[in-house]
């Protein structure tokens, strides 16, 4: 298992290690997250389209995947995603979409 650490879904911190397993879209989209806070609502969305194309809500602490360790895991998700780069890209600003709409969810609460 990586570093002990157990995550429940994908994490921010992945985001790094998933530049250079795809084309020049998909790495360029991967630079551009790199520098952001782990809060930023892009970062988000990159992780929430991350658990939806990696199966991460699935995903058990002792399964073969997680004794992997997410990078190792989410590095071959993305190498062997049948469709294009831009298929991918198109996932993220899908997620980025669902992202933003509920943090104007969120902040439209008074409750």
């Amino acid at each position: 298992m990586q570093g002990n650490c157990i995550d429940l879904l994908f994490p921010s911190r992945a985001i790094e290690f998933l530049c250079n397993v795809r084309g020049e879209r998909w790495e360029n989209l991967v630079n551009s997250l790199i520098g952001l806070e782990p809060t930023n609502p892009d970062r988000i969305a990159f992780v929430l389209m991350m658990v939806r194309i990696g199966g991460c809500a699935s995903c058990q602490s002792d399964s073969f995947r997680a004794m992997r360790g997410c990078i190792l895991c989410s590095s071959t998700t993305v190498k062997r995603y049948k469709g294009s780069d831009q298929t991918l890209i198109d996932l993220y600003n899908e997620a980025e979409k669902d992202v933003n709409r509920y943090m104007e969810e969120v902040t439209d609460y008074d409750g």
